[in-house]
């Protein structure tokens, strides 16, 4: 098979009772918010000798690396890229082979995930050790733009290899998980279909209407890890309010208080909320942009992208083991 050259080309005041369920901090209980108001498989190991002799010499020239979005409109250029990446795709999961590439003793490629799960050639069920580099396949791919792994949700980019990874760990197009606290909950899907999953597989979170609302976190002196969580509809966007209790530092017991958007990052830079403790003549607040649930709590906490206090505040604020949180949502 006689492949043509690459070209390299360039782009232009309810209340909320905890309910018990398992941590991952090891802790009692944790409370939700209640309130009272394909592709094909990989090419035989001739069609990628081939591919990789008549496409080698035009990787080495010297010519730049191409950009990290790339843009092709010429309709013979698009068939040409789409027939060499296809040669790239990995015979068991149908991602795409990456560089560092490595081979079978008779050539034939798979990816580094599945690789290190197999203990024989998929291909031809022939021995993957000792482990040959393609250098010629790696040359290859350096010219090559590769689809997002996203692209059949939608995702239009196509990318250099060694910046596929990072544009895919926070692509707006992959699949949202389930944004409730803890890791008991293991669905994922569409942003149109989170509220949904809410509404049927967590009942108990409430959701309340209006852009300053109270989110009453009852018995928050309970024992171990526990989370509230309550939803707030306003601007025509679901937010999701959670406040957690847990040990981020040993022995140091710490509540942290975030709001989430139901929504893409690029939708939640068009707010703003603001979370007020107040109470015996003090007053604690703090004022952010709302995070994606595409990050979720977890990283708020982690990076302590949220209000911070330890339990001797609560206290402060605290009214017979019930912690009231003003919370306002408005638009930048």
């Amino acid at each position: 098979m006689t492949v043509p050259p690459v070209r390299q080309l360039s782009g232009t005041g309810p209340q909320l009772e905890a309910m018990s369920r398992p941590s991952s901090a090891g802790g009692g209980g944790l409370g939700a918010g209640k309130a009272g108001g394909g592709k094909h498989g990989g090419a035989a190991g001739a069609s990628v000798a081939a591919a990789a002799a008549g496409v080698s010499s035009v990787a080495g020239s010297g010519s730049a690396p191409p950009s990290s979005t790339v843009s092709m409109p010429a309709t013979g250029l698009v068939g040409q890229s789409s027939e060499l990446t296809a040669l790239f795709e990995c015979p068991v999961c149908f991602d795409y082979v990456l560089p560092p590439i490595l081979q079978c003793q008779a050539g034939h490629l798979v990816c580094n995930q599945c690789r290190q799960k197999l203990s024989c050639c998929p291909t031809c069920r022939g021995p993957l050790t000792p482990s040959i580099r393609n250098l010629a396949m790696e040359k290859v791919a350096s010219t090559l733009p590769f689809p997002c792994k996203y692209s059949s949700a939608g995702c239009p980019l196509s990318l250099h290899h060694s910046e596929k990874p990072d544009h895919e760990e926070v692509c707006e197009f992959r699949p949202y998980t389930c944004p409730c606290p803890g890791a008991t909950c293991k669905w994922h899907g569409s942003l149109e279909a989170v509220m949904p999953h809410l509404m049927h597989a967590h009942k108990s979170i409430t959701t309340l209407q209006g852009e300053d609302i109270v989110f009453l976190a009852t018995d928050i002196n309970l024992p171990g890890a526990v989370d509230w969580v309550m939803m707030q509809s306003c601007f025509s966007h679901h937010f999701m309010l959670v406040l957690e209790k847990q040990e981020k530092y040993e022995g140091h017991q710490q509540f942290f208080a975030v709001v989430l958007l139901i929504g893409t990052r690029k939708q939640a830079e068009n707010f703003a909320y603001r979370l007020e403790l107040n109470g015996n003549r003090r007053r604690l607040t703090w004022e952010a942009t709302p995070r994606s649930i595409h990050d979720g709590v977890a990283a708020a906490i982690m990076n302590s992208d949220c209000l911070v206090f330890d339990t001797s505040i609560a206290h402060l604020f605290a009214d017979n083991g019930n912690l009231g949180i003003n919370v306002t949502i408005s638009m930048c």
